[in-house]
């Protein structure tokens, strides 16, 4: 394990991953072109042995069929490399893409696998539709180290978890359930689409396998789908090319193209809607119906001291508890003009979601809080969480104040 790089580092060298190269003449184009082809074609047949050698012990270069990808995804994977301080990486046409090849890569008939139950929410529908159908165990635990212990069984292979969690963002105690994952010989595997290798590096907390959502943070304009699995072991490399192969994933060089443009900015974004977020967060704890605020670089956030601890920096997401009513509250989310509704994060819009009773209740982090045992006694507060994307924060912070106000003027 090594120390997370700066972010200073990445500002520069997001800047020179994937430039094109210069012709022969001398002169080369800035960014490197998409290169669209489904075949590769082969000066020789002593080359082509070469690429079939390379592949069979688990190398990505040279490709033999065009879903391996050419130069754009290798420059791809060397951003997400570079990010997560990884020794390899897959692309991947989704975020729950790369959760299932990572899954799919290191489990088989009758292992068991221990979750996190803060997990992003369609984890659970692939245990359920898939890991079981594969004659694969699960257990949903708080992420704890006694509470993982406690479901630990004889043929546990994979700890899989998520931080900071999906919905009310709680940071976990990383190196402390790694070391414990390790002692017990599993493989840990985390879920980072909130810190995008930019704001939280797990690798470099001892986790083994880094699992990113592209679609958000690195493409950054909402225009693209894209997952990545980055790995810090050597060992790893072959056992994950043989799954992404054999499986047949592929993303298109045109959405390889797109990442690689958005990520230019990634910097920026995060930084920018990182302190946005936190001028959000002082605005609402002024608000006497917000109960709680869920948001681990705002200081009185029960996971701060983690976040300072372990994380580089942060972004624009948050979430809050608050004592509205359910009428109340869709007036107030209908009332928006600069936050849309919707599910997805990471690109320069701000959204909100209306976080769902069914939702929060698998989070231990919920239930076992003042808001969640309200909720079990059927007083639920509504629970917020918002995408802050790169708006003014004042004119954010207008918004959401003037949506407020007419939520307190209805009545249920």
């Amino acid at each position: 394990m090594g120390k997370p790089s700066s972010q200073k580092f990445f500002q520069t060298a997001l800047q020179h991953i994937g430039l094109a190269p210069f012709d022969a003449d001398g002169t080369a184009p800035v960014p490197l072109p998409a290169q669209r082809s489904s075949t590769v074609r082969f000066k020789s047949v002593a080359a082509l042995e070469q690429a079939l050698q390379s592949r069979a012990h688990g190398g990505k270069t040279p490709p033999v069929y065009g879903r391996g990808g050419l130069d754009t995804h290798r420059a791809l994977e060397e951003v997400f490399c570079t990010l997560e301080q990884g020794h390899g990486a897959f692309l991947l046409p989704s975020g729950m893409a790369a959760i299932s090849h990572a899954l799919f890569s290191f489990l088989q008939q009758g292992d068991h696998i221990l979750i996190a139950d803060c997990v992003y929410a369609p984890v659970r529908g692939f245990a359920n539709q898939m890991l079981a159908r594969m004659g694969v165990e699960y257990s949903y635990c708080p992420p704890t180290v006694e509470a993982f212990e406690q479901a630990l069984q004889a043929n546990t292979k994979v700890l899989y978890i998520e931080s900071p969690g999906s919905l009310l963002m709680q940071m976990l105690d990383v190196p402390r359930l790694v070391e414990w994952a390790h002692a017990h010989d599993l493989i840990v595997m985390t879920d980072n689409t909130w810190g995008s290798g930019y704001s939280y590096q797990p690798l470099a907390l001892g986790v083994d396998v880094s699992i990113v959502a592209g679609t958000k943070y690195v493409g950054g304009h909402s225009d693209l789908m894209l997952g990545a699995v980055v790995t810090r072991h050597e060992s790893h490399m072959k056992i994950l090319h043989d799954a992404h192969y054999a499986i047949g994933f592929a993303i298109s060089a045109d959405d390889c193209w797109l990442a690689l443009r958005g990520v230019r900015t990634l910097p920026l974004r995060m930084e920018q809607t990182a302190q946005s977020a936190l001028e959000i967060c002082a605005a609402l704890a002024a608000w006497p119906e917000v109960e709680q605020i869920y948001h681990p670089a705002w200081p009185e956030d029960p996971g701060h001291a983690l976040w300072q601890r372990d994380a580089l920096g942060s972004n624009g997401m948050l979430s809050f508890a608050w004592s509205l009513s359910p009428g109340q509250t869709r007036v107030f989310v209908d009332s928006l003009r600069y936050l849309g509704i919707g599910f997805s994060w990471g690109g320069f819009e701000s959204l909100i979601q209306w976080v769902s009773t069914d939702a929060l209740r698998p989070h231990s982090y919920w239930t076992d809080s003042p808001q969640g045992k309200r909720d079990a006694q059927g007083q639920a507060p509504q629970v917020l969480r918002l995408q802050i994307g790169l708006e003014a924060p004042e004119a954010l912070i207008e918004d959401l104040m003037q949506a407020r106000a007419q939520a307190l003027q209805h009545t249920d």
